[in-house]
């Protein structure tokens, strides 16, 4: 799918509005006391249809990440954008096919997020993206390779960097 070019600014704007929309869904509060709260959350669908902006979301995040992948200087802002809307980057996490293109996705959606809030969920999340696509027949190792050129070396959280965990992982 190709997109106009539209600045930052524009894409920002996007991001800000489904940010403000998923935030009551992903700042809902979880009644530990129920005894029932794990399958209730679990039954619960995703925030995106709760919200009823899966298409706009799922739209904004194919042209976030087309950006991110075909234009270096406009990745620290993109990356800015998921550290300053964490609904949104809560919320917009899809379920990539075990392809090699699903899995340049998955990976670029990684790098995008820059550690996230936590990069003890972002290992987690590259192991089991790779374990899937190997599973599948996916020669991960260069896409982990080329996804890492394109991320950051900036270790947040004293664990390494997005770029440090890819090659890593690419062995």
């Amino acid at each position: 799918m190709t997109f106009p070019a539209r600045d930052l600014a524009a894409i920002e704007e996007d991001v800000a509005l489904l940010d403000a929309v998923l935030e009551p869904i992903a700042k809902q509060p979880v009644d530990l006391d129920d005894p029932d709260w794990l399958s209730k959350l679990q039954a619960a669908p995703p925030a995106l249809d709760r919200a009823g902006v899966r298409p706009e979301a799922e739209e904004v995040l194919a042209e976030i990440l087309g950006r991110y992948a075909a234009d270096d200087a406009v990745r620290p802002g993109l990356r800015a954008l998921f550290d300053r809307y964490g609904s949104f980057r809560w919320a917009v996490n899809p379920r990539f096919p075990a392809t090699p293109d699903g899995v340049r996705s998955a990976l670029l959606l990684l790098s995008a997020r820059d550690q996230s809030s936590d990069m003890r969920d972002e290992i987690l999340a590259v192991r089991s993206v790779c374990d899937e696509a190997r599973a599948a027949g996916v020669d991960v190792d260069p896409i982990l390779r080329e996804v890492a050129a394109m991320s950051s070396d900036v270790d947040r959280y004293g664990m390494g960097s997005v770029r440090a965990l890819l090659l890593r992982t690419a062995g």
